[in-house]
């Protein structure tokens, strides 16, 4: 029975995750203009689960707190409030730096932009050795060379690549150097932050392919963080709709995907182009994100929902379980839509 529960358990496991940003103005400048302090609410409050061996995707517009989720898991943010575990293991907050330090190595993040993230006066062997040399993987050059032409290989380039600069390298492949340095430290999770979003349509393709290929022949977990929904289908066992540092809905892809339930998420999924011309009931949703730092109360997607009614100005709906589907919307829990 405890093998059974230690396999369902989950590999990383999210709870009331709260991150705020202090963009107070100066001291001096609110004592004068008697102003409060002002915070940008980049996650408010989200809780997730990702099993071993599976993508979970957090999709939505810009500033809605993706990417904030993907630092807080990794380590570059520290929480403001909430739990974030790992195997059973508290690594969110300030006080569990030592098993942070002790998880950590088994976690790696691949970045949006692959001309950022590579330092340009280092080597492609330098870059994809550095994990192996701080986590003394291996000793001794040659060893570490030979790692690093494997792992050069394993994402379709060349060993003979090693010996080359970033700047020789066009947008898909400095990413797939990327890869090559996230998967040097053989790590069981990788945090994606829109790893495709810079390239070129086709060579998105390539990437998503590879890193698929990759997940089932070293039995890596996902978060993949992305905006584009037409990527997201095509990589995620679930898929969580992110909206100004919250979650409004999260589901199996297929579930999500098929019967949208949030108003949210179906905006989303009408901003797909219909190439197959179906003539599907699109439902058009004006207007832009809020602010972060003076959300709307009660549900803060009301000022833009065709649904909203009084309830929803006021009140902050709680996430219901409508048969794995997980929704937080007054109408869905009224019935008004489906």
């Amino acid at each position: 029975m405890n093998d059974v529960a230690k396999i369902e358990a989950p590999l990383l496991s999210v709870d009331g995750l709260v991150r705020h940003f202090d963009v107070s103005a100066p001291f001096l400048n609110r004592l004068i203009e008697r102003l409060d302090r002002a915070y940008v609410k980049a996650v408010d409050g989200i809780s997730f689960d990702i099993g071993r061996g599976e993508t979970f995707s957090l999709v939505g517009e810009s500033g809605c707190g993706k990417s904030t989720v993907a630092r807080l898991i990794v380590g570059l943010y520290q929480p403001t409030a909430g739990s974030i575990q790992y195997e059973g293991v508290e690594i969110g907050p300030r006080e569990a730096a030592a098993d942070r330090k002790r998880i950590q190595p088994h976690m790696q993040m691949i970045f949006q932009d692959p001309f950022a993230s590579l330092n340009p006066r280092w080597r492609v062997a330098d870059i994809i050795a550095e994990p192996i040399n701080v986590r003394g993987l291996l000793k001794g050059r040659a060893e570490i060379m030979t790692r690093v032409g494997d792992l050069l290989s394993q994402v379709g380039l060349s060993p003979a690549d090693r010996e080359r600069f970033p700047h020789e390298f066009s947008g898909g492949q400095r990413q797939r150097i990327s890869i090559a340095r996230a998967l040097a430290g053989e790590p069981e999770f990788l945090v994606c932050d829109e790893p495709t979003s810079a390239l070129d349509v086709s060579v998105q393709a390539q990437i998503l392919n590879l890193m698929k290929e990759l997940q089932n022949r070293l039995g890596l977990t996902y978060l993949f963080i992305s905006h584009d929904l037409a990527v997201v289908y095509h990589v995620s066992t679930r898929v969580g709709v992110m909206y100004l540092g919250r979650l409004v809905e999260w589901a199996e892809t297929k579930t999500l995907f098929e019967n949208p339930r949030h108003p949210y998420t179906r905006m989303l999924l009408d901003a797909i182009p219909d190439l197959e011309m179906s003539g599907r009931q699109r439902i058009p949703v004006a207007g832009e994100v809020p602010s972060p730092i003076n959300p709307p109360s009660g549900c803060a997607f009301h000022p833009r929902c065709p649904h909203a009614e009084a309830r929803c100005r006021t009140e902050m709906p709680l996430p219901r379980n409508y048969d794995g589907v997980h929704v937080a919307c007054h109408a869905v829990a009224d019935g008004r839509i489906g």
